[in-house]
């Protein structure tokens, strides 16, 4: 039979348990409120990095193995098969030749896009983090960032450059602004509401002490 102090033992290991569990949860709470998305950048790196590849790997396998086909034909098209055997052989081998072609432009295609999204999401969280506010502004410079990276790695002339530019500026625009509602539809404004709001209420403030004073 348990005594009374180890009764009064575990009913306080049990409160410190809830209180933990409590704080824990509170703690998630909060990093859920103060990150874009509701996902912390742990959570939103690896999953938008793996969206990114698989994506690319689908344009690249498809892209890949077209590419592939039409290649194959061509080398080929002056020493087409003229059997029923030949034909099965040359098929055969076309279709190898564009599978191959398909995994390796998927698995390039999708190694860099997860690349420059992994670009994108670190510039966009070391801003976030020196500025001290998440807002769209930071969005905006990793997506010019990450146009610029890729107008210069693959040397771009000025022309597709500033078009490369004008694209990134609006994608940020997009992505950023819709970011934004999201944390305010959440609870979490950005800087710059917070600022309009203060100015319009000291605005209403003073529009009302000006009447009170007509």
């Amino acid at each position: 039979m348990a005594s009374a102090s180890d009764e009064d033992y575990l009913e306080t290991e049990k409160r410190m348990a809830e209180e933990r569990a409590r704080w824990k949860a509170e703690q998630i709470r909060l990093l859920r409120l103060d990150s874009r998305a509701s996902l912390p950048f742990g959570m939103r790196l690896p999953l938008a990095t793996t969206l990114s590849c698989l994506a690319g790997m689908g344009l690249g396998l498809t892209y890949g193995s077209k590419t592939a086909g039409f290649k194959f034909r061509a080398e080929n098209a002056h020493r087409l098969p003229t059997s029923s055997t030949g034909w099965y052989l040359y098929h055969k081998s076309k279709n190898y030749h564009m599978a191959l072609g398909g995994v390796k432009e998927g698995i390039k295609l999708g190694a860099k896009l997860s690349f420059w999204t992994a670009g994108f999401f670190s510039i966009e969280e070391m801003f976030d983090r020196y500025r001290g506010t998440r807002d769209f502004f930071n969005t905006v410079i990793a997506s010019l960032a990450v146009a610029g990276g890729f107008s210069l790695w693959n040397r771009f002339p000025i022309q597709t450059a500033a078009k490369t530019a004008k694209t990134g500026l609006a994608i940020g625009l997009a992505y950023g602004l819709a970011q934004d509602a999201l944390g305010v539809a959440k609870g979490r404004g950005p800087s710059y509401v917070d600022f309009i709001l203060r100015r319009g209420r000291r605005t209403s403030k003073a529009d009302v002490e000006q009447d009170g004073a007509v």
